[in-house]
């Protein structure tokens, strides 16, 4: 009986999405939040908690969904590893609305901090919400940060297939969410400065959408004035299925294959590698 009131499995999976999504933002954003208008920790705090924020998003949500929780591995996945194409976009919507969600919680919990911060919610404290070429403070031009986009989102999916590749010795049990986790910490330590590594478009245009909304006007454009928000959206887009590709041909396809019937009979495995 209880089988049968279960939602259809897409349901099921973009609420977990949704779900996974939003720990993630609260914990990213949240952490944003608290350094730029709050005045608490520093770089550090901020890398470490959006890479426990991604640990513990993929752990929400892996069981049910895979824990993609980044429209960028979703479409990657779809374009090399056999995922639903029409499961793509549902899950794009899911993801994003997570991350909308989680970013007016922090919005409103954090209105009495912002607004002494930044009275009138201007570029000053809109990199708490969405990201900026160079930070919003350096030199960096838009097509310096949709560059360093695709690079950043190329190095993520590169590890996470690593990660996940049932051949290629991937953490025991279930630790590769902690893994992923610490792979966005040393993102965020090494590659922060051009566009402070959004590397997922969810993550930028949810929190971006709810910014405007709530009194942000120049959410959709950078320092410089120039519209900037679909440059975290399409560099992570190409960045993610760049970095899929080069794993799958540097690494994917030449991991040999165990023989799996030699091996429960208990003789050594043979490995085939065409």
């Amino acid at each position: 009986m209880a089988e049968r009131l279960r939602p259809p499995e897409l349901v099921r999976e973009m609420a977990a999405e949704f779900a996974g999504t939003m720990i993630l933002i609260l914990f990213g954003v949240g952490v944003v939040a608290q350094v730029a208008a709050g005045g608490i920790g520093d770089h550090d705090s901020i890398a470490w908690a959006w890479g426990i924020g991604v640990a513990l998003g993929v752990y929400v949500s892996a069981r049910i969904s895979g824990g993609h929780i980044n429209p960028a591995v979703t479409f990657a996945l779809a374009v090399f590893r056999g995922f639903p194409w029409r499961k793509v976009g549902p899950f794009w919507l899911a993801q994003t609305a997570g991350a909308f969600a989680a970013a007016l919680i922090v919005r409103w919990n954090y209105t009495e901090v912002l607004a002494k911060a930044d009275p009138g919610h201007t570029i000053k404290t809109q990199g708490v919400f969405s990201t900026l070429p160079g930070n919003g403070t350096l030199p960096v031009s838009t097509w310096g940060a949709l560059r360093d986009q695709v690079i950043g989102t190329a190095i993520l999916l590169f590890i996470v297939l690593a990660l996940t590749d049932l051949r290629n010795a991937p953490p025991l049990a279930n630790l590769t969410p902690v893994v992923i986790g610490l792979l966005v910490v040393a993102i965020g330590m090494a590659w922060g400065t051009d566009a402070g590594y959004a590397i997922n478009p969810a993550r930028d245009f949810g929190p971006r959408l709810a910014q405007f909304i709530t009194g942000y006007g120049g959410a959709w454009r950078d320092q410089n004035g120039d519209l900037y928000f679909w440059v975290p959206i399409i560099g992570p887009l190409v960045g993610g299925v760049v970095g899929a590709g080069l794993y799958l041909g540097l690494i994917g396809r030449n991991i040999p294959e165990v023989d799996r019937e030699a091996e429960a009979a208990g003789r050594k495995p043979e490995y085939d590698v065409s």
